[in-house]
């Protein structure tokens, strides 16, 4: 049922695409936004205390009605999994920025580039050349499948023997609360819970998502980025994915930005040629592969386990 729901998750979602925008995302963001309000006091207990009350009812609730309609039908407790993983993961959630991003660069529509950058990274744009504007859809577009597809699909899998869609949830709500709680944690010590939960749970997701982005690419030049470059990138875990990406693909990602009237530098990963708007397609590519690699993965262990 696992390797099913994955797959008809997946179809749903390139047959009707759902923003990362949604009713659902829109709702959580409220949520967190009220709790913070409501809970930052200025100490590090009060970000954990907001933490357990965001993802405690949300857990049970996804657990609960995953057992109930489980008990009622296998059925219906695989389309409660599909409905869930159809909100928490998917390539559509980023992409529609990144095809846009490369539509625009095709035509030499570098405004239209620079505008739909800003608006997917939050940051300023206007100032980027297009090769630049390519380095930083590629940077994102890595992080973002790590985020919206490759993290969710990993604890989906662990936790689903036991829980159906729970792993699913648990993630896309830790990475949301880093995201809300988390963007000033030097300053605000409320947000440092939301971010250490996160580290713990990307800790083996990331180096299997790098590994397999090796695999699916030029896999020494992968390897030897990963392990020679990552740790230069202010986020470890950002530079692990970016370090291998870039060595899968043969380009090189970081280095300078024309941002705010300056130069901002940038640590340099990867190996090869500069990102052209060329490569916006290759770096597609690789992670479809990668997605298919861990779709096969799952699909012998899920035979194994039949089997067994």
């Amino acid at each position: 049922m696992t390797i099913l729901s994955l797959i008809i998750a997946l179809a749903l979602e390139q047959i009707r695409p759902i923003s990362n925008r949604n009713w659902a995302y829109l709702a959580f963001g409220r949520l967190a936004n009220r709790l913070k309000r409501a809970f930052n006091a200025g100490e590090y207990r009060n970000g954990v205390y907001g933490w357990v009350v965001v993802m405690t009812p949300l857990l049970a609730i996804t657990a609960g009605l995953y057992f109930l309609l489980d008990w009622l039908h296998p059925l219906a407790g695989l389309a409660w999994t599909i409905v869930v993983l159809y909100l928490t993961m998917g390539f559509r959630q980023f992409s529609h920025a990144f095809s846009g991003i490369s539509k625009a660069l095709q035509i030499d529509d570098l405004p239209t580039a620079q505008r739909l950058l800003a608006a997917w990274t939050g940051q300023h744009a206007s100032e980027m050349n297009e090769d630049e504007v390519s380095r930083v859809a590629v940077e994102q577009g890595l992080i973002d499948s790590y985020r919206y597809v490759f993290g969710t699909i990993f604890w989906f899998v662990a936790l689903a023997w036991c829980a159906g869609p729970l792993g699913a949830v648990f993630y896309r709500g830790a990475n949301l609360l880093a995201q809300k709680w988390g963007a000033y944690a030097d300053t605000e010590p409320f947000g440092r819970w939301a971010l250490t939960v996160l580290e713990w749970l990307d800790y083996l997701p990331v180096r299997i998502t790098a590994a397999g982005f090796a695999v699916m690419g030029d896999f020494e030049d992968a390897v030897y980025c990963w392990r020679s470059q990552a740790r230069a990138w202010g986020n470890y875990a950002h530079g692990i994915l970016l370090a291998a990406g870039a060595g899968a693909i043969g380009i090189r990602l970081g280095e300078a930005l024309h941002q705010d009237h300056t130069v901002k530098f940038r640590p340099e990963l990867g190996l090869g040629d500069d990102v052209s708007p060329d490569y916006l397609a290759s770096a597609v590519g690789l992670i479809w592969r990668s997605v298919l690699l861990w779709l096969a993965v799952i699909l012998l262990f899920s035979v194994a386990r039949w089997l067994a």
